[in-house]
């Protein structure tokens, strides 16, 4: 007994004798000390499981019994706690005392703040320039949802209405097809009647050397492109599907398109619109594909899978109708130096031709490739008879004279995949060779310079292409300025874009920890300055730029 009663005066001795100033105060460990040891038994117990015999002390002569809780209680190395702890020992108590005094020195110093604070410095944020918050997401706030069997009703027998040609199912969200016929060019960004900039007119019309094809240092010019918190901006609401520079040089002009049918340009440095962004809706499913024409600068092609080819006109301010059908466009290419006829691929495996100088919208005539499907179109750089198509496994290089409207003869096909191609593009100066992207997880560059039966294997190269469902799928495309180097965006972490040589080895990954940290799915190079773009899943364009 006169054990336990210099414990508990010894732990009431260090309490008196803790300063008051937590500051001063020394953590210490309760269990470099010999603490007294637990007894198992639940705080719902009354008394001890084993107890200690005692005798009672003697006193006048005569044995006085105490009560049996008050025995228990001497005999016990448990203290009453105060109110909300129970009975704990004294080791638990010191434990507690202990774990309470650190936290209040460690909120007196704010050391819980500076946590905080500092995670938020180390965790890169996404650029605030481009589309403002209420631009990017207006979101529509729908009733909260309720069963009919909580309402009390029968079960309703719905007729499932037919389903759509092909493989291609669309989501039962999807906005209606705009209507046929030009459509005002009138950003949705801005307020309703403004004109568009005039400097984007006189931008888009800016005088461009054609083939301005110099051959420079690889890993020179690659090295001098830097990216910075201006050169990232939201340029549309959702996802990219496609994205492309302007060939101007005097600035950096950029368009891309959407999941939800959205084009936006943005001019790095810009002060109209949204930081320099213009957001515009001609479509309303996704973009896959647009590009400049080369002989009107002023005209931006794009194609949607809701079936509509336009041409944006900055000089008519309108978004004009170019091919048109019910639904599914994939990809399309120009096939003249002019840029009026143009090769356009859909999701059934048929590919139409298109003249732009023919009055109406629908197409020459119209062909049937790989009934499965058909994921890509490219027009030979110099032999603009030629184009290469990127089907269910093979790739397959058409001449367009010789087109019959079902199974058409290949002029030379490039076997080797296991697995859907995603892309398949000429190289840009010569042709010579042909780059392919696949699912199998590799990238492949082909022998085209003879046009052979079947075009020989030069390269693959290893590369992760499992984007998931949520990402816009990797393809691997020239740098128009080199005939033997090529990008791609990557799922390996730090976030980067790489570029390799035809040869398979790598020339240059562009990285940055602060302006850079999502994935760039959709990658292109400027057709005359050193400038890169990638596009991320948010509707974000990233320029790396000398």
């Amino acid at each position: 007994m006169a054990t336990l009663r210099t414990k508990r005066e010894a732990l009431v001795l260090v309490k008196e004798m803790t300063p008051e100033n937590l500051e001063a105060t020394v953590r210490r460990s309760s269990r470099n000390g010999l603490a007294p040891k637990r007894l198992q038994y639940s705080p719902e117990e009354e008394t001890p499981k084993k107890k200690r015999k005692t005798k009672a002390v003697a006193v006048n002569g005569s044995q006085n019994k105490k009560p049996k809780d008050e025995e228990d209680a001497e005999n016990s190395d448990v203290e009453h706690a105060p109110e909300g702890y129970g009975r704990l020992s004294a080791y638990e108590l010191e434990r507690l005392e202990n774990i309470r005094q650190n936290q209040a020195f460690l909120s007196s110093i704010n050391l819980f703040q500076a946590t905080e604070e500092f995670k938020q410095l180390t965790r890169p944020k996404p650029s605030q320039r481009g589309l403002t918050r209420a631009h990017a997401a207006v979101k529509e706030v729908l009733p909260p949802r309720k069963s009919l069997r909580l309402q009390k009703k029968e079960a309703e027998i719905l007729e499932l209405p037919p389903e759509p040609r092909g493989t291609l199912i669309y989501e039962q969200s999807s906005p209606a097809k705009k209507p046929s016929g030009p459509l005002p060019m009138d950003p949705v960004n801005v307020e309703e009647g403004s004109k568009l900039p005039p400097q984007l007119l006189e931008l888009c019309s800016e005088d461009v050397k054609e083939d301005k094809k110099i051959l420079l240092d690889l890993k020179g010019y690659c090295s001098s492109m830097k990216i910075n918190e201006d050169k990232v901006a939201k340029v549309v609401k959702d996802r990219i599907f496609s994205a492309t520079f302007h060939p101007c040089t005097s600035s950096l002009l950029l368009a891309a398109g959407d999941k939800w049918g959205k084009v936006g340009l943005w001019k790095l440095g810009g002060d109209w619109g949204d930081d320099g962004v213009l957001l515009f809706q001609p479509h309303t499913r996704p973009v896959g594909c647009m590009a400049f024409s080369k002989s009107h600068p002023t005209q931006l092609l794009s194609l949607s899978y809701d079936g509509s080819l336009r041409c944006m006109d900055v000089e008519k301010a309108v978004f004009d109708d170019v091919y048109d059908i019910e639904d599914g466009l994939k990809t399309f290419d120009f096939m003249s130096h002019d840029c009026s006829t143009l090769v356009v691929g859909n999701w059934y495996g048929e590919v139409a031709i298109v003249d732009r100088r023919t009055p109406g919208n629908s197409h020459e005539s119209l062909h049937t490739l790989d009934p499965k499907t058909l994921r890509c179109v490219n027009v030979h750089p110099l032999q603009k008879q030629y184009f290469v198509v990127a089907e269910s496994k093979v790739v397959s290089i058409y001449d367009s004279r010789n087109l019959k409207k079902t199974k058409s003869q290949a002029v030379s096909q490039l076997h080797g995949h296991s697995l859907s191609i995603s892309s398949a593009y000429f190289s840009p100066c010569t042709g010579n060779r042909v780059l392919t992207s696949c699912m199998d997880n590799n990238i492949r560059i082909y022998d085209t310079s003879t046009m052979t039966t079947k075009s020989p294997l030069l390269t693959t190269i290893r590369h992760d292409m499992q984007t998931g469902r949520w990402l816009t799928k990797l393809s691997a495309v020239w740098d128009p300025k080199q005939e033997d180097c090529f990008v791609v965006g990557s799922m390996m972490k730090p976030r980067r874009v790489q570029v390799f040589h035809e040869s398979g080895q790598l020339q240059h990954s562009f990285m940055d920890s602060e302006n850079l940290s999502t994935v760039l799915s959709v990658t292109a190079f400027h057709p005359t300055r050193n400038a890169l773009l990638g596009g991320n899943a948010s509707g974000r364009l990233h320029v790396f730029s000398d």
